[in-house]
């Protein structure tokens, strides 16, 4: 990041102030009068400048949403539920194990996931073995070919790529010597689809 300007260091420091003072960010006008700009578009150069360097953070036409970014430190990981164990080949029953798992934050990024483990070998092209634990973002609707957990009549939980076509899903396991599942579409809930794998060496 390149050095901060005499004139940005002021307008920081400004901000910091202003905002532990009065719960609120001051407006573009009140920060040109504490500096004597008169022109609002030369302080919201010098605002832009703080915000591409990662110093402040301004939410898009909302008044007064400016931000001081503090100096926290990254998480290096993030615990997600463990939910239990998931058939990588014939369909068996999840088994529901209340545990957590550290994942890196960057795999999940605010979206809603949880993992399995993973039983069976029918994923193997995929690189994904027995004992391996998957990854899945909690959303309903995948995309063709994408890997998921799918519950099969409302019992039984199974891992493998889907694929729709009109009334009926076909889930297909990435292993040469095992044959695609097909089923009523009404029979198949995804559970959540694939998003990373974490392995335990």
């Amino acid at each position: 990041m390149q050095p901060l300007t005499k004139r940005q260091r002021e307008i920081l420091d400004y901000l910091n102030e202003f905002i532990q003072q009065h719960g609120y960010a001051p407006s573009l006008e009140e920060i040109g009068e504490r500096f004597g700009l008169s022109s609002v578009a030369t302080v919201h150069k010098h605002v832009q400048n703080l915000v591409e360097k990662n110093l402040l953070r301004k939410a898009w036409n909302r008044s007064r949403s400016i931000e001081v970014v503090r100096d926290e430190p990254a998480p290096v990981s993030v615990e997600i539920p463990l939910l239990g164990r998931v058939a990588a080949g014939r369909p068996i029953e999840a088994i529901a194990v209340p545990d957590t798992i550290a994942v890196p934050p960057e795999m999940v990024a605010r979206r809603n996931c949880f993992a399995l483990r993973v039983a069976g070998d029918s994923m193997i092209d995929d690189h994904i073995v027995d004992g391996d634990v998957v990854v899945l973002e909690s959303r309903k609707i995948p995309r063709g070919g994408e890997t998921v957990v799918a519950l099969i009549r409302g019992e039984e939980c199974t891992l493998k790529r889907f694929y729709q076509d009109g009334g009926k899903v076909r889930l297909v396991p990435a292993n040469a010597t095992l044959l695609p599942m097909e089923f009523p579409a009404e029979d198949v809930e995804v559970q959540g689809v694939v998003i990373g794998l974490v392995r335990n060496f």
